[in-house]
Protein backbone atom coordinates (compact mmCIF):
# COMPACT_ATOMS: atom_id res chain seq x y z
CA UNK A 1 0.00 0.00 0.00
CA UNK A 2 0.85 3.44 -0.94
CA UNK A 3 2.36 5.62 2.38
CA UNK A 4 -0.06 8.35 2.82
CA UNK A 5 2.25 11.19 3.58
CA UNK A 6 -0.52 14.42 3.81
CA UNK A 7 -0.77 17.04 6.67
CA UNK A 8 -3.55 18.74 8.36
CA UNK A 9 -3.18 21.85 8.95
CA UNK A 10 -5.28 23.60 12.24
CA UNK A 11 -5.16 27.66 12.66
CA UNK A 12 -4.36 27.47 16.42
CA UNK A 13 -6.53 30.31 18.29
CA UNK A 14 -4.69 33.06 20.14
CA UNK A 15 -7.17 32.24 23.24
CA UNK A 16 -6.13 28.56 23.09
CA UNK A 17 -2.85 29.00 24.92
CA UNK A 18 -1.90 26.79 27.52
CA UNK A 19 0.51 27.74 29.86
CA UNK A 20 3.26 26.12 32.44
CA UNK A 21 3.30 28.28 34.62
CA UNK A 22 6.77 27.23 36.98
CA UNK A 23 5.93 25.60 34.69
CA UNK A 24 5.61 21.81 35.43
CA UNK A 25 3.09 22.60 38.22
CA UNK A 26 0.35 23.45 36.40
CA UNK A 27 0.48 26.94 34.69
CA UNK A 28 -1.97 28.56 36.40
CA UNK A 29 -1.72 31.55 39.46
CA UNK A 30 -3.63 31.57 42.49
CA UNK A 31 -6.68 32.94 40.73
CA UNK A 32 -7.84 32.17 36.88
CA UNK A 33 -5.26 34.05 35.91
CA UNK A 34 -1.88 31.92 33.94
CA UNK A 35 2.02 32.80 34.36
CA UNK A 36 3.53 32.75 31.47
CA UNK A 37 7.62 32.85 31.59
CA UNK A 38 10.04 35.32 29.37
CA UNK A 39 12.65 32.94 27.18
CA UNK A 40 13.50 29.46 29.60
CA UNK A 41 15.61 29.81 31.87
CA UNK A 42 14.38 33.46 32.97
CA UNK A 43 15.02 37.40 32.77
CA UNK A 44 14.14 39.12 36.16
CA UNK A 45 13.21 42.32 36.84
CA UNK A 46 11.35 43.24 33.64
CA UNK A 47 8.08 45.50 34.59
CA UNK A 48 5.92 43.81 32.33
CA UNK A 49 1.62 44.72 31.90
CA UNK A 50 -1.04 42.81 30.03
CA UNK A 51 -4.70 43.94 28.88
CA UNK A 52 -5.05 43.08 33.00
CA UNK A 53 -1.82 42.74 34.72
CA UNK A 54 0.92 44.04 35.80
CA UNK A 55 4.19 43.50 37.74
CA UNK A 56 7.80 42.72 37.61
CA UNK A 57 9.07 39.86 36.52
CA UNK A 58 10.68 37.08 38.92
CA UNK A 59 13.83 35.16 38.98
CA UNK A 60 12.04 32.38 36.62
CA UNK A 61 10.82 35.30 34.23
CA UNK A 62 6.97 34.81 35.23
CA UNK A 63 4.36 37.31 34.51
CA UNK A 64 0.61 36.46 34.82
CA UNK A 65 -1.89 37.18 31.71
CA UNK A 66 -5.29 35.71 30.49
CA UNK A 67 -5.21 34.05 27.19
CA UNK A 68 -5.88 36.21 24.29
CA UNK A 69 -4.01 39.35 26.10
CA UNK A 70 -0.83 40.91 25.07
CA UNK A 71 2.56 41.42 27.01
CA UNK A 72 4.74 44.80 27.42
CA UNK A 73 7.93 45.18 29.12
CA UNK A 74 10.43 47.51 30.26
CA UNK A 75 13.46 47.63 32.29
CA UNK A 76 12.30 50.29 34.41
CA UNK A 77 10.95 53.11 32.50
CA UNK A 78 13.13 52.40 29.17
CA UNK A 79 10.41 50.42 27.17
CA UNK A 80 12.08 47.11 25.55
CA UNK A 81 9.00 46.05 23.52
CA UNK A 82 5.21 46.56 23.16
CA UNK A 83 1.97 44.37 22.41
CA UNK A 84 3.67 40.85 22.33
CA UNK A 85 1.37 37.91 22.45
CA UNK A 86 1.22 36.57 25.74
CA UNK A 87 1.83 32.79 26.04
CA UNK A 88 3.72 30.07 28.29
CA UNK A 89 6.99 31.00 26.86
CA UNK A 90 7.64 34.29 25.48
CA UNK A 91 11.06 34.09 23.29
CA UNK A 92 12.95 37.19 22.06
CA UNK A 93 11.81 36.27 18.69
CA UNK A 94 8.46 36.37 20.11
CA UNK A 95 9.15 40.35 20.40
CA UNK A 96 8.79 41.27 16.80
CA UNK A 97 6.00 40.47 14.34
CA UNK A 98 8.30 39.33 11.41
CA UNK A 99 9.73 36.77 13.35
CA UNK A 100 6.39 35.88 14.72
CA UNK A 101 5.42 35.08 11.53
CA UNK A 102 8.06 33.47 9.64
CA UNK A 103 8.07 30.70 12.30
CA UNK A 104 4.81 29.98 11.73
CA UNK A 105 5.95 27.95 8.37
CA UNK A 106 8.48 24.88 9.34
CA UNK A 107 10.90 23.48 7.35
CA UNK A 108 11.86 20.45 6.22
CA UNK A 109 14.48 18.00 7.81
CA UNK A 110 16.51 15.19 6.57
CA UNK A 111 13.79 13.02 7.80
CA UNK A 112 11.40 14.53 5.55
CA UNK A 113 9.22 16.07 8.20
CA UNK A 114 8.75 19.21 9.34
CA UNK A 115 11.09 20.81 11.55
CA UNK A 116 10.96 24.37 13.65
CA UNK A 117 14.36 24.43 14.63
CA UNK A 118 15.77 25.01 10.97
CA UNK A 119 13.82 28.56 10.77
CA UNK A 120 14.96 29.43 14.58
CA UNK A 121 18.62 29.05 13.35
CA UNK A 122 17.95 31.00 9.97
CA UNK A 123 16.49 33.99 11.48
CA UNK A 124 19.11 34.02 15.11
CA UNK A 125 22.11 35.67 12.78
CA UNK A 126 20.00 37.36 10.46
CA UNK A 127 18.29 40.01 12.05
CA UNK A 128 19.84 43.30 13.38
CA UNK A 129 16.87 44.22 15.64
CA UNK A 130 16.84 40.94 17.50
CA UNK A 131 20.79 40.96 17.81
CA UNK A 132 20.60 44.54 18.88
CA UNK A 133 17.89 44.05 21.87
CA UNK A 134 19.19 40.90 23.00
CA UNK A 135 22.78 42.28 23.31
CA UNK A 136 21.26 45.41 25.66
CA UNK A 137 19.32 43.08 27.74
CA UNK A 138 22.31 40.55 28.09
CA UNK A 139 24.66 43.69 29.12
CA UNK A 140 22.50 44.32 31.74
CA UNK A 141 23.04 40.76 33.56
CA UNK A 142 24.47 41.86 37.24
CA UNK A 143 27.67 39.52 36.19
CA UNK A 144 27.77 40.19 32.51
CA UNK A 145 28.18 37.11 31.43
CA UNK A 146 25.04 34.89 31.19
CA UNK A 147 26.03 31.09 31.47
CA UNK A 148 24.44 27.71 30.33
CA UNK A 149 21.55 26.70 32.80
CA UNK A 150 21.36 30.52 34.15
CA UNK A 151 18.50 33.46 33.52
CA UNK A 152 19.07 37.41 32.82
CA UNK A 153 19.14 38.48 36.41
CA UNK A 154 18.65 42.30 36.73
CA UNK A 155 19.15 43.79 39.61
CA UNK A 156 17.32 46.43 41.57
CA UNK A 157 20.23 48.99 41.19
CA UNK A 158 20.80 48.31 38.17
CA UNK A 159 17.14 49.57 37.65
CA UNK A 160 17.78 52.45 39.76
CA UNK A 161 20.81 53.62 38.08
CA UNK A 162 19.01 53.29 34.17
CA UNK A 163 16.17 55.38 35.33
CA UNK A 164 18.50 58.22 36.95
CA UNK A 165 20.17 57.50 33.51
CA UNK A 166 17.20 58.17 31.37
CA UNK A 167 16.01 60.91 33.48
CA UNK A 168 18.81 63.00 31.56
CA UNK A 169 17.99 65.20 29.34
CA UNK A 170 21.20 64.59 27.15
CA UNK A 171 20.53 60.78 27.11
CA UNK A 172 17.30 59.45 25.23
CA UNK A 173 14.66 57.61 27.22
CA UNK A 174 13.70 55.27 24.47
CA UNK A 175 16.58 53.06 22.49
CA UNK A 176 15.60 52.11 18.63
CA UNK A 177 16.53 48.67 18.09
CA UNK A 178 16.16 48.74 14.70
CA UNK A 179 19.58 50.78 13.64
CA UNK A 180 22.05 48.89 12.20
CA UNK A 181 24.45 47.15 14.76
CA UNK A 182 27.24 49.31 13.70
CA UNK A 183 25.18 52.47 15.25
CA UNK A 184 24.16 50.92 17.66
CA UNK A 185 27.14 49.42 19.40
CA UNK A 186 29.00 53.24 18.60
CA UNK A 187 31.02 54.37 21.13
CA UNK A 188 28.72 57.19 21.94
CA UNK A 189 25.30 55.85 21.22
CA UNK A 190 22.40 55.84 23.67
CA UNK A 191 22.39 52.28 24.66
CA UNK A 192 26.33 52.38 25.15
CA UNK A 193 25.33 56.02 27.29
CA UNK A 194 23.18 54.40 29.09
CA UNK A 195 25.54 51.05 30.05
CA UNK A 196 28.18 53.53 30.78
CA UNK A 197 25.93 55.37 33.75
CA UNK A 198 25.50 52.19 35.27
CA UNK A 199 28.33 50.38 37.87
CA UNK A 200 27.47 47.03 38.23
CA UNK A 201 29.50 46.65 42.02
CA UNK A 202 27.60 47.26 45.39
CA UNK A 203 26.57 50.78 46.30
CA UNK A 204 29.50 52.41 47.95
CA UNK A 205 32.34 50.31 46.14
CA UNK A 206 35.28 52.53 44.64
CA UNK A 207 34.90 50.97 41.33
CA UNK A 208 31.77 53.23 41.37
CA UNK A 209 33.33 56.28 41.94
CA UNK A 210 35.13 58.62 38.97
CA UNK A 211 38.56 57.37 38.04
CA UNK A 212 41.04 59.64 39.40
CA UNK A 213 42.34 62.25 37.43
CA UNK A 214 46.07 62.58 35.36
CA UNK A 215 46.57 65.30 37.85
CA UNK A 216 45.95 62.79 41.17
CA UNK A 217 47.91 60.50 39.59
CA UNK A 218 50.78 62.51 38.69
CA UNK A 219 50.97 64.35 42.20
CA UNK A 220 51.11 61.00 44.17
CA UNK A 221 54.78 59.87 44.96
CA UNK A 222 56.35 56.94 43.17
CA UNK A 223 56.85 53.70 44.93
CA UNK A 224 60.12 53.25 46.54
CA UNK A 225 62.49 50.71 44.78
CA UNK A 226 62.98 48.41 48.14
CA UNK A 227 59.89 47.62 49.89
CA UNK A 228 61.68 47.75 52.91
CA UNK A 229 60.94 51.59 52.09
CA UNK A 230 56.80 51.56 51.34
CA UNK A 231 54.89 53.66 53.88
CA UNK A 232 52.12 51.51 54.70
CA UNK A 233 49.85 54.73 54.98
CA UNK A 234 51.14 56.09 51.73
CA UNK A 235 48.74 55.66 48.27
CA UNK A 236 52.02 55.56 45.73
CA UNK A 237 51.44 56.94 42.02
CA UNK A 238 51.16 53.34 40.73
CA UNK A 239 48.32 52.37 42.78
CA UNK A 240 46.33 55.46 42.23
CA UNK A 241 47.24 54.88 38.37
CA UNK A 242 46.08 50.84 39.02
CA UNK A 243 42.66 52.18 40.44
CA UNK A 244 42.25 54.27 38.04
CA UNK A 245 42.39 51.67 35.17
CA UNK A 246 40.38 49.05 37.22
CA UNK A 247 37.45 51.48 37.64
CA UNK A 248 37.70 52.18 33.40
CA UNK A 249 37.64 48.82 33.17
CA UNK A 250 34.64 48.60 35.24
CA UNK A 251 32.31 50.49 32.80
CA UNK A 252 30.56 48.13 30.79
CA UNK A 253 29.60 49.00 26.68
CA UNK A 254 28.05 46.71 24.21
CA UNK A 255 31.49 45.66 22.96
CA UNK A 256 31.05 43.55 26.21
CA UNK A 257 28.35 41.13 24.64
CA UNK A 258 29.18 40.66 21.19
CA UNK A 259 27.03 39.00 18.61
CA UNK A 260 28.17 35.54 19.15
CA UNK A 261 27.26 35.48 22.76
CA UNK A 262 24.00 36.78 21.74
CA UNK A 263 23.33 34.16 19.44
CA UNK A 264 24.41 31.37 21.94
CA UNK A 265 22.47 32.11 24.37
CA UNK A 266 19.54 32.59 21.89
CA UNK A 267 20.18 28.88 20.90
CA UNK A 268 20.13 27.83 24.33
CA UNK A 269 17.09 29.47 25.40
CA UNK A 270 15.14 27.94 21.87
CA UNK A 271 16.42 24.69 22.68
CA UNK A 272 15.34 24.66 26.34
CA UNK A 273 12.13 25.80 25.47
CA UNK A 274 11.68 22.61 22.35
CA UNK A 275 13.02 20.40 25.10
CA UNK A 276 10.30 21.13 27.38
CA UNK A 277 7.28 20.98 25.07
CA UNK A 278 9.24 17.78 23.98
CA UNK A 279 9.00 16.14 27.58
CA UNK A 280 5.58 17.36 28.18
CA UNK A 281 4.40 14.56 25.37
CA UNK A 282 4.73 10.75 25.33
CA UNK A 283 3.55 8.05 23.12
CA UNK A 284 1.30 5.49 24.58
CA UNK A 285 3.81 2.71 23.79
CA UNK A 286 7.01 3.24 22.41
CA UNK A 287 7.72 -0.45 21.60
CA UNK A 288 5.42 -3.19 19.82
CA UNK A 289 5.19 -6.39 18.39
CA UNK A 290 2.90 -8.68 16.23
CA UNK A 291 3.04 -11.35 14.02
CA UNK A 292 3.34 -11.58 10.17
CA UNK A 293 -0.22 -12.61 9.96
CA UNK A 294 -1.37 -9.83 12.04
CA UNK A 295 -2.40 -7.16 9.33
CA UNK A 296 -5.30 -5.79 10.87
CA UNK A 297 -4.53 -1.50 11.82
CA UNK A 298 -3.58 -1.08 15.02
CA UNK A 299 -3.16 2.65 16.56
CA UNK A 300 -0.63 4.98 18.26
CA UNK A 301 -2.21 7.23 20.98
CA UNK A 302 0.11 10.44 21.81
CA UNK A 303 -0.65 11.44 25.53
CA UNK A 304 0.04 14.61 27.46
CA UNK A 305 1.42 14.86 31.22
CA UNK A 306 -1.65 16.40 32.61
CA UNK A 307 -3.85 17.35 29.99
CA UNK A 308 -4.72 16.44 26.76
CA UNK A 309 -2.88 16.14 23.83
CA UNK A 310 -4.57 19.55 21.49
CA UNK A 311 -3.01 19.12 18.61
CA UNK A 312 -2.53 21.57 15.45
CA UNK A 313 -0.67 19.56 13.26
CA UNK A 314 0.38 15.73 12.79
CA UNK A 315 2.36 13.45 10.14
CA UNK A 316 4.26 10.41 10.69
CA UNK A 317 6.57 7.91 8.69
CA UNK A 318 7.93 4.67 8.67
CA UNK A 319 11.34 4.14 8.19
CA UNK A 320 10.88 0.53 6.84
CA UNK A 321 7.37 0.84 4.97
CA UNK A 322 8.37 -2.43 3.71
CA UNK A 323 8.22 -3.80 7.16
CA UNK A 324 5.58 -1.78 8.93
CA UNK A 325 3.44 1.04 7.05
CA UNK A 326 1.89 4.22 8.02
CA UNK A 327 -1.88 4.06 6.97
CA UNK A 328 -3.10 7.26 8.04
CA UNK A 329 -3.23 10.05 11.35
CA UNK A 330 -5.70 12.17 12.61
CA UNK A 331 -4.27 15.44 14.43
CA UNK A 332 -8.25 15.46 16.05
CA UNK A 333 -7.72 12.44 17.68
CA UNK A 334 -3.77 12.40 18.27
CA UNK A 335 -3.42 9.11 17.02
CA UNK A 336 -1.39 7.06 14.29
CA UNK A 337 -2.86 4.00 12.37
CA UNK A 338 -0.09 1.55 10.96
CA UNK A 339 -0.29 -2.08 9.52
CA UNK A 340 2.50 -4.80 9.40
CA UNK A 341 3.16 -5.45 5.83
CA UNK A 342 6.20 -7.53 5.74
CA UNK A 343 7.38 -11.16 7.21
CA UNK A 344 8.42 -12.55 10.42
CA UNK A 345 11.77 -11.14 11.33
CA UNK A 346 11.22 -7.34 10.31
CA UNK A 347 10.87 -4.45 11.97
CA UNK A 348 10.63 -0.37 11.73
CA UNK A 349 11.01 2.76 13.67
CA UNK A 350 7.52 4.77 13.19
CA UNK A 351 8.37 8.43 13.09
CA UNK A 352 5.81 10.26 14.71
CA UNK A 353 6.02 14.35 14.06
CA UNK A 354 3.46 16.79 16.07
CA UNK A 355 2.21 20.42 16.64
CA UNK A 356 0.52 21.05 19.38
CA UNK A 357 -2.12 24.02 19.12
CA UNK A 358 -0.62 26.29 21.42
CA UNK A 359 3.03 26.84 19.86
CA UNK A 360 4.99 26.63 16.44
CA UNK A 361 7.41 23.72 17.70
CA UNK A 362 7.67 20.57 16.14
CA UNK A 363 7.61 17.24 18.21
CA UNK A 364 9.18 13.90 17.28
CA UNK A 365 8.58 10.89 18.81
CA UNK A 366 9.64 7.02 17.93
CA UNK A 367 7.92 3.68 18.57
CA UNK A 368 9.85 0.66 17.24
CA UNK A 369 7.53 -2.00 15.95
CA UNK A 370 8.75 -5.94 15.67
CA UNK A 371 7.12 -8.69 13.57
CA UNK A 372 7.89 -11.25 15.61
Amino acid sequence: MKLVHLTRLFLPLSAAVVCTGCLDSGGSGSDDTRIGRINYQGLSGLTYTTNSQSGETNEAGEFRYYPGETLSLKVGKLPIIDNVPAQDFVSFLDFQPELREALKTASVNDRGLKDHRPVEARLLPNNTELQNRTRFLLALDWSGNVSEGEGIDIRPRVIEQLNAAINDPDIPDTLDFTVSAQDFSAADSPANRILQSICFYPEGDRLCGAPPSPQEIEAAPSRPENDEDLDPNTVYKEDVQSLADRIREAVRTLEDVDSEQAENYLERELASISNHYGRRYFLKDYLASHPASDTGIKTIGIRKIGGEAALAEIEAVSTRPNDIAVHSWSWQTAEVEYYVAGDTGGESDIRINFRPEDTYRWITKDIRVIID
